[in-house]
């Protein structure tokens, strides 16, 4: 099943642009779990930052605050319910029980209604986790160092851990980012990966696919192939839906995806 993109327009008087959500299928039966991520598209960032949503790059401020309160406003989530990760491209996986920001680490995991988890990608991978039977999510962010440490299954241990959670009932959501299509990487990186999720190119260079390597690692601890979904959406190639930081470098925004769980 594709993820799918959803337009908002927001609540007010005056015309703005509208807000473009990317929403897994997987979960979209379920009336319980929210989730969605953003795109650059419908933000009030000047430039290329369009729809940014992080602090960190240099962005106006008030900027950013008003992206984000239009970004989650529309999916009805409000600020003070986020909690949110400072990302160091690591492998540690926290379990929260409230919103706030969270020291260095990279996945956030709980089982607490309306405590939405956030990570931030430009290129990296957004993994959403849920156990629709102890109810219960997981939201990590997994760029080449997070995957080679296998940040995704230490989130799944600590679901197991905490809640009891079980591979076989997991539903799993790999989000956009750089596809193999377009992620090139040099021999440091290379050296660190299978030659299956390697991808030549007729100059011989090396293309890595890291969905593939995260799906492979989801499937053999246990979770099914048809719970697992895959965005095909690549950021580097997207330059009008996606921001890439491949791509555009010290020009690029930040999306975020977001997941949570109503009472």
């Amino acid at each position: 099943m594709p993820d799918t993109h959803q337009n908002h327009d927001d609540l007010g008087q005056q015309s703005i642009p509208q807000v473009d959500i990317i929403r897994p299928s997987l979960f979209q039966t379920d009336p319980r779990i929210v989730c969605g991520m953003s795109t650059r598209c419908g933000g009030l960032s000047k430039g290329s930052f369009g729809m940014n949503l992080s602090h960190s790059i240099g962005d106006d401020e008030s900027d950013v605050k008003r992206n984000r309160a239009r970004f989650f406003g529309s999916m009805n989530i409000q600020l003070e319910q986020l909690a949110i990760p400072r990302q160091v491209h690591g492998d540690i996986v926290r379990y929260v029980h409230e919103p706030g920001t969270y020291e260095s680490c990279d996945g956030l995991t709980t089982d607490c209604p309306r405590v939405f988890l956030v990570v931030s990608v430009a290129d990296c991978l957004p993994i959403v986790l849920v156990d629709p039977r102890k109810r219960a999510i997981a939201a990590v962010h997994a760029g080449w160092r997070g995957s080679e440490s296998m940040v995704v299954l230490k989130a799944m241990r600590l679901m197991k851990d905490q809640y009891g959670t079980r591979a076989d009932e997991l539903l799993a959501y790999i989000g956009p980012a750089a596809g193999v299509c377009c992620y090139e990487v040099g021999p440091e990186v290379e050296s660190r990966f299978d030659e299956r999720y390697l991808h030549r190119t007729a100059q011989l260079k090396a293309h890595l696919d890291l969905k593939a390597f995260n799906k492979d690692l989801l499937v053999s601890s246990g979770v099914g192939k048809l719970h697992i979904e895959v965005s095909n959406l690549c950021t580097i190639c997207n330059p009008k839906l996606l921001h890439s930081y491949r791509r555009d470098r010290i020009n690029s925004g930040r999306m975020m995806c977001v997941v949570g769980l109503t009472d």
